[in-house]
């Protein structure tokens, strides 16, 4: 058959552990004429939904044995899947040996990523033989069979379907890709799972997402990741490179806090934050009145349900994105005057356990920083921390590892004051800081910094400042200088032992 044709669907393999969308799937299947073969458990749900299957064991004329270890293990099988149907010997062979020949075969895996932790023998029984043998074999002769490998493909696969009277090649190719990548991530999440190692041993680079452009419109640029994302645009224009950079940016900082949070991005960068147990517009409003003017064009993320108050209050700026877990249909309606302001719901949790950024020709790897449960805190200074700051000073500590380094955050009442980011002096960082924010806030806040104090300027900046604490690593060689410093203030000073740089 030519390639550019569709290619016919009357003969079904069907073996699922995960049943979303089984149901419509098969009575679409069953409606068109097409045969259904299925395995224990799918072979049940499908004959109570009221559909005619034939059991893979009176295909093969074996049981299932060795508590479903083997069923799907067998010439009969594997012969059905690899038929070439151009190859006459092939087809000869199969009809010798009274072959069925296997147009579209609906195979996901066991779940071994929910065993994660488990002991070995819990996650033995989630490591799945023959179904990545299946959709390997079926991705392999892609030429005549079609290959559905997870519960999203089935509703491209019936518009194809629908709209060709059969698939086409290349929409088989697609699907045979996307397979050949789920086999190889799901033997590298049992390699890296029982070599108990902290990063990934391997990268996968699809399936992708292509992006309305990359850092500038000339450039391409894609998301790789799981089909569907994790994420879904409600409304607005095609999401670009920077707008996921930035989004994932502004998604780190809210979900750090239990209580509602706010975070404003721009440029990878808060330009605003706040925390609070008040509603969501007051928080909001707390986290612009940073630095309004850098808001503008900024990119939003919220841990709560947007109401359509905080909604009318978004819409009064010019942003690119607003990122919440959902939105009422108010709030929607609210933001639907802002035609290309991208609206993503998100679920949890969507932030990568570990970072991957490109170097020399290779690839950096690391653990995302979430190290603060370990630090231990320690008083330097002669003033002690007052117990009314305590929130504040971990507040600004938390805003300041996403801050560029050198980093300031300056915070008071669960709120960014001023943010000093990216500046190759740490002097000049607090010196930004202190100008970003409004004087009338800066009595009785305090000031977190990423790494620590090479010498006593950064805090003589300070005089005058009304600042009450400080939080910073601690570890110069010129500690002793910048405590005093602190006492001449009448500053507190809590070291943390820990560096939160972000380059």
């Amino acid at each position: 058959m030519p390639l550019d044709k569709p290619y016919p669907i009357r003969t079904a393999l069907v073996s699922v552990f995960d049943k979303t969308g089984l149901e419509p799937l098969a009575k679409a299947l069953t409606a068109k004429g097409v045969a259904l073969y299925s395995t224990g458990g799918t072979a049940t749900a499908l004959e109570k939904l009221g559909l005619s299957v034939t059991r893979i064991e009176e295909v093969t004329q074996f049981p299932e044995m060795m508590d479903g270890r083997v069923k799907t293990l067998h010439p009969k099988v594997f012969g059905g899947i690899l038929a070439r149907r151009e190859v006459s010997e092939d087809l000869e062979s199969a009809k010798q040996h009274q072959i069925p020949l296997f147009d579209l075969i609906v195979v996901n895996l066991y779940p071994f990523w929910e065993h994660k932790g488990k002991s070995l023998p819990e996650q033995i029984k989630f490591i799945d033989i023959g179904g990545p043998s299946m959709i390997r074999a079926a991705a392999k002769n892609h030429a005549a069979v079609t290959v559905l490998s997870h519960p999203s493909d089935y509703s491209e696969f019936l518009k194809e379907w629908n709209a060709q009277g059969g698939t086409r090649e290349a929409f088989r190719h697609q699907l045979a890709i996307r397979t050949f990548q789920r086999t190889a991530d799901y033997d590298l999440s049992i390699a890296t799972e029982w070599a108990k190692a902290k990063l990934p041993t391997s990268l996968s680079l699809s399936p992708q997402t292509t992006l309305r452009y990359g850092e500038n419109p000339h450039q391409a640029a894609a998301w790789a990741g799981p089909q569907p994302p994790p994420w879904q645009v409600l409304q607005g224009k095609e999401l670009s490179y920077n707008n996921l950079l930035d989004t994932e940016a502004a998604l780190r900082i809210v979900e750090e806090f239990q209580t509602p949070a706010v975070a404003i991005i721009k440029h990878n960068n808060p330009c605003g934050a706040a925390t609070a147990d008040s509603p969501l517009k007051e928080v909001y409003q707390l986290a612009l009145a940073t630095d309004s003017k850098s808001a503008f064009g900024g990119i939003i993320a919220v841990n709560r349900r947007v109401d359509r108050a905080t909604a009318e209050a978004m819409a009064e700026l010019f942003l690119e994105v607003v990122i919440a877990p959902q939105f009422d249909t108010d709030a929607v309606e609210a933001f639907s005057k802002k035609k290309n302001l991208r609206l993503i719901t998100w679920e949890k949790p969507t932030t990568a356990p570990f970072e991957v950024r490109s170097a020399l020709g290779g690839w950096l790897i690391q653990e995302a920083d979430r190290s603060g449960a370990k630090e231990e805190w320690k008083t330097v200074t002669k003033t002690v921390l007052p117990k009314d700051a305590e929130g504040d000073v971990r507040f600004a500590w938390l805003l300041c590892k996403h801050v560029r380094s050198n980093a300031i955050v300056i915070a008071r009442n669960g709120a960014t004051v001023g943010i000093g980011a990216g500046q190759m002096s740490r002097v000049d960082a607090v010196n930004i800081a202190l100008q970003k924010a409004d004087p009338t806030k800066l009595s009785g806040a305090v000031l977190a910094s990423d790494a620590f104090f090479p010498f006593r300027d950064n805090i003589d900046l300070l005089k005058g400042k009304a600042i009450r604490a400080i939080v910073q690593p601690g570890g110069s060689q010129r500690d002793a200088e910048v405590i005093q410093a602190c006492d001449e203030l009448g500053i507190s000073m809590v070291f943390t032992g820990h560096r939160h740089f972000r380059h």
